[in-house]
């Protein structure tokens, strides 16, 4: 298992930037890949982003162009790099560590004001 501890978050205005950090108790480089989900309120915890160990991004279509995932496996961290925020992208984020039984961060809120 891995602790994945999230930070970063906090309240901007809609069309500002973010970028959340996801610090891995460990190396993160036998992790097969990491990830972002995000909860918010009243529904569905919904997929964000990917990266494979090898470096390999995929995204969710609300997210694409506006979001990236990086990793420095140096550092033991993943990042979600979010610009042009929309109200919309409220919610909890959290990181996941795609491993068996999984591992998942405490979350971090990011709120987006019109």
């Amino acid at each position: 298992q891995v602790q994945l501890v999230e930070s970063g978050g906090g309240l901007v205005q809609a069309g500002g930037s973010l970028r959340l950090s996801c610090a891995a108790s460990r190396s993160i480089l036998s992790i097969n890949a990491m990830a972002w989900y995000r909860q918010a309120p009243g529904k569905q915890r919904e997929l964000v982003a990917t990266i494979t160990r090898g470096g390999t991004t995929n995204y969710a279509d609300s997210v694409k162009g506006r979001f990236t995932i990086s990793r420095d496996n140096a550092k033991n961290t993943v990042y979600l790099q979010m610009n042009s925020l929309k109200p919309e992208d409220t919610a909890v984020y959290y990181c996941y560590g795609v491993l068996p039984g999984g591992s998942w961060g405490q979350g971090t809120q990011v709120t987006v004001s019109s």
